[in-house]
């Protein structure tokens, strides 16, 4: 038997493939799957304070190579989630992560306190980077004053793994990593979508409502894993590592950068089965490598 557990702080996952927010919706729609106890854990659909409709329609574009979204955070609120959601999920065995958003500081400080209360919650990820909203989001993100400043008001309110995520629109994103960590972030999370854009020739519009969007897929895989590499090795907390996940192998390449847990995302849209998939090749890979844990994978990159 091989050991397929990993840890991110204080929190520790039966196995390190988990689902990415946004692509996952609240963990129940993939029950009609599989059991989701079979994966480390997910990262539930983006939540903000109050109910947020999201942005108008065309609002997803697919291209050669990935996927532009430009849902625009669309989900009922908190309080919805509590009263609704949470009771039906709350009892899955596997980890349960909320993503957080807000438009201002007091609204992820608000939105914070009130995950908080929550027992079958045991982290928050902080998300600063979503390039798909025109007030907060990235705003936070692309900045290491912005990022310092709303990891530190939340981390003053939350007593729980705090992850934060990161966005790869910045010119050196160790340096928003090195900011978080600084402000008490117990992991980053990394990446998330490139800001793109896709023009339909035919009606010469663009396709998405907001022009632009965000580009997700195995186009961003590489300047992904090359991010998750540099993170890893730029601070002392744990990486999870997302962009572009399709397979096993890919997953893999990930560990090897440094990432404790990855997530899988727009694959799912093309295989809602693949992150159990991916669960048993990894299981395939270290009895093959005799590798005794999937631990002995993370930063074992070969130079």
């Amino acid at each position: 038997m091989v050991d397929l557990k990993t840890k991110i702080h204080n929190i520790e996952f039966k196995n390190p493939v988990t689902l990415a927010s946004g692509t996952c919706g609240f963990a129940r729609e993939i029950a009609d799957f599989y059991d989701p106890g079979l994966l480390g854990g997910f990262f539930l659909k983006g939540t903000t304070l109050k109910n947020r409709d999201g942005n108008a329609y065309p609002r997803l574009a697919e291209t050669s190579s990935g996927m532009l979204n430009a849902v625009g955070l669309q989900n009922k609120g908190i309080d919805y989630f509590i009263e609704n959601i949470y009771p039906q999920i709350k009892n899955y065995n596997t980890q349960l992560i909320t993503n957080v958003n807000g438009s201002t500081i007091d609204d992820y400080v608000a939105l914070t306190e009130r995950v908080n209360e929550l027992d079958k919650i045991n982290a928050i990820e902080l998300n600063i980077s979503c390039p798909n909203v025109k007030e907060g989001g990235m705003a936070f993100g692309v900045s290491t004053a912005g990022a310092e400043k709303v990891t530190r008001e939340v981390r003053k309110v939350y007593d729980k793994t705090l992850i934060v995520k990161l966005s790869p629109n910045v010119t050196d994103i160790t340096e928003i990593a090195r900011a978080v960590e600084a402000q008490g972030a117990d992991a980053v999370s990394l990446v998330n979508t490139f800001l793109g854009m896709a023009i339909d020739a035919e009606t010469r519009k663009p396709k998405l409502s907001t022009i632009t969007g965000g580009l997700s897929g195995p186009a961003i895989k590489p300047i992904a894993l090359r991010m998750v590499w540099q993170v890893a090795n730029a601070v002392k907390i744990p990486v999870v590592g997302i962009g572009g996940i399709m397979s096993a192998a890919d997953a893999i390449e990930f560990l090897l950068a440094g990432a404790s847990v990855v997530q899988v995302g727009t694959a799912l849209f093309k295989d809602p089965m693949l992150p159990v998939k991916i669960v048993n090749g990894l299981e395939d890979y270290l009895k093959h490598h005799n590798i005794q844990s999937v631990r002995e994978l993370i930063d074992g990159l070969q130079m």
